[in-house]
């Protein structure tokens, strides 16, 4: 029963969204996010815990001030539930508003010499703003793209996201164990490929540094893309000022093979940590990660 309310609350809320105008959703969903913000829970906390690391890593060891971190976690807070409200409302927004609501400020020709290539493209992708905006705008330039998402139970809910995702133009498959190979396919026939890689779900990532605090980077993006060619690019979707969003996509990266395939993923995951640094930390606000990454002091993921 309580898998079946789950289920009934999320398709409900999201019917609920789709009725109103997008800006009214936005903006009760703002409030809602920022209430929520106040609440002690260890989601807030993992927030808290992301924002001084990326502000004290700017201010070169500088601890931020309290007021400071309090008013970046509440903007946290309101912009990921601002990404939930557009999220519900974005399949049924036609394309001549999308494309006057998004667009690339950097890297859009370099994409497209990639995609015109042949080879597959892969994004590698932070959860920042919102990638959804970005992968309906890509799909309504005629540029698709297919993102590999985590499963949810019961699986009706997840079909109620693919269905949705379907809707704003970006294929899903489902990440188990049949998804490499099924990403491999799309990359052959010179597809574009979205890999979100700030989170290490199935362990077994990379060590690395990211704001100067360890934590294990998925191994996904760079394996794919020297086992299949691919060029391969980070990519990132801010969402604001006001209902405007634009995204940042820098690349191609060096995935040429040179040392063995253990030695090159461990090079090209390491360029990829270096560019989610830059790309997270212009909007710390809009990272969207409730789960610890960071595993120093205890933390786990």
């Amino acid at each position: 029963m309580a898998r079946i309310n789950r289920t009934r609350l999320f398709t409900t809320l999201a019917s609920l969204l789709e009725r109103i105008p997008v800006g009214l959703a936005v903006r009760i969903a703002s409030v809602v996010g920022s209430v929520l913000s106040l609440r002690d829970s260890a989601a807030r906390r993992t927030v808290e815990r992301n924002v001084t690391t990326i502000l004290t890593e700017r201010s070169h060891g500088r601890a931020p001030d309290a007021a400071l971190v309090r008013r970046y976690v509440r903007r946290n807070f309101a912009s990921y539930a601002r990404y939930w409200a557009e999220g519900a409302t974005l399949p049924r927004i036609d394309r001549h508003e999308l494309l006057s609501q998004i667009s690339i400020i950097e890297g859009e020709p370099a994409l497209r010499a990639a995609m015109a290539a042949g080879n597959g493209v892969i994004l590698a992708l932070p959860h920042i703003g919102s990638w959804e905006w970005g992968g309906a705008y890509l799909a309504a330039l005629g540029l698709p793209m297919t993102a590999v998402a985590e499963r949810l139970e019961p699986e009706e809910l997840f079909q109620f996201f693919v269905t949705k995702r379907n809707a704003m133009g970006l294929g899903v498959v489902p990440l188990d164990e049949g998804a490499t190979g099924e990403l491999s396919r799309i990359l052959r026939s010179g597809g574009l490929v979205g890999l979100l890689c700030d989170r290490d779900l199935m362990g077994g990532g990379q060590p690395a540094q990211l704001f100067g605090e360890p934590v294990t980077i998925p191994k996904g993006p760079a394996t794919l893309a020297l086992r299949s060619g691919a060029a391969l690019f980070v990519g990132v979707v801010y969402s604001g000022p006001g209902s405007a969003h634009y995204a940042i996509i820098e690349g191609p990266l060096n995935t040429h093979r040179a040392d063995g395939l253990r030695k090159d993923v461990e090079r090209v995951t390491s360029d990829i940590v270096a560019h989610l640094d830059g790309l997270i930390g212009r909007a710390p606000e809009q990272w969207h990660v409730f789960q610890p990454i960071f595993t120093s002091e205890g933390d786990a993921r």
